[in-house]
């Protein structure tokens, strides 16, 4: 189901996340969460549309308390852009494919000029 994303947890998220040359959306996530089933198809969707411009990986949220705690993150699903290793830019709970391109697109654009 997740052919273009990746998971990602507390031991990998530095070199995954944060040291990666291209933009990363992470989506903090967890099995019991059903809006969090509901973006799955989405936040797919995207990874495969901006493959090569964006890296989209997925969080456990129940198996990584400590990245939740460190980003703040109160709600799932919460997904974060983060740009030369930063939080650039958060949405919380469940949002349409278009919402969420036009908060991604103006990051996409200054990070691939």
């Amino acid at each position: 189901m997740h052919h273009f994303t990746f998971e990602v947890n507390k031991q990998d998220f530095g070199a995954q996340v944060l040291e990666s040359t291209l933009p990363v959306l992470i989506e903090f996530t967890a099995d019991w969460c059903p809006p969090c089933k509901m973006l799955a198809p989405i936040v797919n969707e995207l990874a495969h549309k901006y493959e090569g411009k964006l890296r989209v990986g997925l969080l456990d949220s129940d198996d990584n308390p400590e990245v939740v705690q460190q980003y703040g993150v109160m709600g799932l699903p919460t997904l974060i852009l983060f740009l030369n290793g930063a939080p650039a830019e958060r949405i919380v709970g469940f949002t349409s494919r278009e919402r969420i391109e036009a908060k991604l697109l103006p990051h996409l654009a200054a990070a691939n000029a």
